[in-house]
Parts: structure tokens; sequence; C-alpha cells
């Protein structure tokens, strides 16, 4: 028995280390390829980053890929769920498999100095603004394009069906709701499993994931408060919407501070605030913009209530009218990671990239609608994070330094070479971890 037993111990020790040579193969012929079509990526991406385009408006970055997608041989759908992409390629039986990037950028000037920065403007909400990736989406939809373009290029390798999904619209939370509506998972081959990629402010090379709850909740806010406008020298004639906006931005994390658990994830932001016209005239109205993010569904509960709360006290408090509240006008679920699907992929990160391979103790409260997709039956699904930044720079922030510009930073700028290689190396070789096998 002791004999069986140690032999059973050295066939798995065997059994992991030829699965850790097969990804270590795998990942060479990954470098290969990029080593050869690297300088099409690079090119592709600066492209993008220059011609940023917002939520549902994204028609060149659409049309793009589609060009990119056509010519590696995908099916390729347009106008899914207004301007989204799908692209299929079949191989022979197996698996189904989807890779999601998203298309928009967000509505923000860029301040990096990059000479491919974008001098985009558009109109959002009603009004003119700059328009720029300082989300990382440009370099998710780089790596996108480099992943199917691996993966066709080492089709002998595997068999089974890809769907890669270009989804609009991901900042303006609606997106994914949108294609799902417009019979992504009807009229296209339902997936078996699912992947997506973020960058965040951490160093290149790394690769972060987590079974459970990778990101948080979030539901967003539009209140507007009501006033009677008038002249700034002549405030007793009129009720200020100005101030009332004011006092509820500071107010309202009150409902984090001291209604909340500490203990609890959570967090209420205000990132717009608009109304008025000149400084001498007090307004009629002031439209304030923000988001809530949690993880637990008490807390969302908790929040949402605290937010409509204080809004309506404030308006009374200065003898206004009710103010108009909308939360959860777009909103989205915490991305949950498959923990089977992690525990599977986890050790292949770990055989490509070693100790560059981190599992994450916690989650982040960055909030996305990938969930939509999680939601609607793609349970087998694995959502990570890749880093962008200097490993040197990390560390000198870590010590006290110069801080990381993070995601939605005017000043977000991901290193592209190796983040885009590192993005394309990881997400090929998951997708090959779930593949059938020739």
């Amino acid at each position: 028995m002791r004999y069986i037993a140690i032999m059973g111990i050295v066939s798995l020790l065997s059994s992991g280390t030829a699965h850790a040579q097969t990804v270590v193969g795998e990942k060479a012929a990954v470098d290969r390829f990029l080593d050869q079509t690297y300088p099409a990526l690079d090119a592709l991406y600066k492209d993008i980053h220059s011609h940023p385009e917002l939520a549902f408006a994204e028609s060149r970055t659409a049309a793009r890929l589609t060009e990119e997608m056509r010519a590696l041989g995908f099916e390729v759908t347009e106008h899914v769920g207004g301007t989204g992409v799908v692209a299929v390629l079949r191989n022979g039986p197996g698996p189904t498999v989807m890779v999601r990037t998203e298309l928009d950028a967000l509505p923000m000037r860029e301040m990096t100095g990059l000479p491919y920065a974008s001098q985009v403007q558009a109109d959002w909400n009603g009004r003119q603004t700059y328009v720029a990736h300082s989300c990382g989406h440009d370099a998710h939809m780089a790596i996108w394009v480099g992943v199917a373009h691996a993966l066709a290029t080492l089709k002998s390798g595997w068999h089974g069906t890809l769907v890669f999904i270009g989804q609009p619209a991901e900042e303006a939370i609606g997106g994914a709701s949108a294609m799902l509506k417009d019979g992504l998972f009807t009229r296209f081959p339902r997936p078996d499993f699912g992947f997506a990629l973020h960058t965040g402010p951490a160093a290149y090379g790394e690769v972060h994931y987590r079974p459970g709850v990778m990101d948080a909740n979030v539901d967003d806010i539009v209140i507007t408060f009501k006033g009677r406008g008038g002249h700034g020298a002549m405030p007793q004639a009129t009720v200020d919407p100005v101030l009332i906006a004011a006092r509820f931005v500071v107010d309202v994390q009150a409902v984090i501070s001291r209604e909340k658990d500490p203990q609890d994830a959570g967090v209420v932001t205000i990132g717009a605030i608009q109304g008025g016209s000149a400084g001498n005239i007090i307004p009629d109205q002031v439209v304030v913009r923000g988001t809530i993010r949690d993880f637990d569904t008490g807390v969302r509960a908790k929040l949402k209530a605290g937010v409509e709360r204080v809004a309506r006290a404030e308006a009374a408090m200065a003898g206004a009218p009710d103010p108009d509240i909308a939360i959860g006008g777009q909103s989205a679920d915490a991305v949950i990671n498959d923990p089977a699907l992690t525990a599977r992929i986890a050790p292949i990160f770990k055989a490509a990239f070693g100790d560059k391979a981190v599992q994450d103790p916690r989650p982040i409260v960055a909030s996305e609608d990938y969930s939509q997709f999680v939601n609607a039956g793609l349970t087998q699904s694995l959502y990570f994070q890749i880093g962008v930044y200097d490993p040197a720079r990390v560390a000198a922030a870590a010590a006290g330094g110069p801080p990381l510009p993070v995601n939605h930073s005017p000043l977000y700028a991901p290193v592209p070479e190796p983040t885009i290689r590192t993005g394309v190396e990881a997400m090929t070789l998951a997708v090959l971890g779930v593949m059938g096998k020739p």
C-alpha cells in the first residue's frame, strides 16, 4: 500500500511537471509569435488611443476591430447591441470560449503629454468634452486582437470555438446588457467559458487574479436639486440649489463614516456637479452625478437609502422643492470569478509568470458590467488584471515617492511594451488551458 501511495504521489508530481512544461512551451510559442507581430499591435494601440470614442458612439473603433478580425479569418457581426462586435472562429469540436474587450473611452482630457495623446472632443450629456482612453480599454483592444491572432496562428494546438466580444459602453454601464438583449447568447455560440482582463496601476509583467468576488457592485447617482434663480446680490429672493448641492456632497459622506459598518467596504463618490452659467447668477437647478460601490447586498441597500434620504433632507432644510433622484439607473453587480476555473487557470499563470502571478487577498472597489454576462449564465468565467508601470516606479511609490496615476486619472499612461505582451501571453494561455487538445 505504501508503494502504491508513493507511486501515486510520484505520478501527480510528474503530471504537474509535465503540465508546467506544456505551459512554458505554449508561452514560448506565443512569444515567438509576438516577436514577429508586436509592432503591428503597438501601432493599433496608439491608433485607438489617439481616436477615442464615447459610449455607444464607438463606430470607428468597432470598424477598426472588425477589419482586424476579418483579416484573421473570424466571422464578424457588427452592430450587436448598438456598436458591439462579435467575432467567431470555429476550429472543430470542443469548448466554446468567450473573450471580451471594451470599446469606449472616458469624457475627460488626457494630460500625459504622450506623442499619441488624444485631442478628440465630443458631445457628452449635452456639453462638449475632451475624450480619452484613461482607463486602459485601448490596451485591452490591442491585447484582444493579439490574442485572436495568436490563437488563429496556433490552431493546430487546440479544438473548439472562439467567440470574441467587442463590448460598447462599459464606462456608461449599459453595453453588456444591450448586447445580451440583442441576442448575444442566442444568435451566436453560447460560451462554456469566459475571460476578460483589465489593466491597473501595478508593475508590468504581473498578472493578478482571485477566486470569488473580483470587482464591486456599482449604482449610479443622478440628483437634480431644484431652486429659484436670481441675482447673486439678492440671495434672499432665491432658493440656491448650488448651496444645497454643496451641502449634500459633504453630508452624504456621513452615510459612509457613521451609518455603514467600518469593516464593510463601500464608497459614495460624487464626480460631477453641473449648474449655473455665471458667477453672479443663482441658477434654478443643479445636477449632481456620482456612483455607489460596495460588495454586499445589505450595504448596497443601506447606501442607496442613505443617499436618497440625505438629498431630500438637504432640499427640505433649504425650503426647496423635492429633488429628482435616480439611483441605479445604470448599475451592475459585482464581478465574481468561478472558483473552479480560477483554480484551473492559476497554475497556468504560475508556470508562465512565476512570482509575478499574484493571487490578490481582497477584491478591488472598481466596478464594471462584465458581471452582466456572468449573471446571464456565463458561470465559468475568470476576470483578471495586469500591471502597466515600470516595477521601479511602483516600488518608489510604495516607499513614499510620487504616487502612481490610477485608472481614470488624466495622467494614466500604461507602458505599452511589455504591458500588451503580458496581456496577450496571459489571455492566450488561459484560453488554451480550457480548449480541447488534439
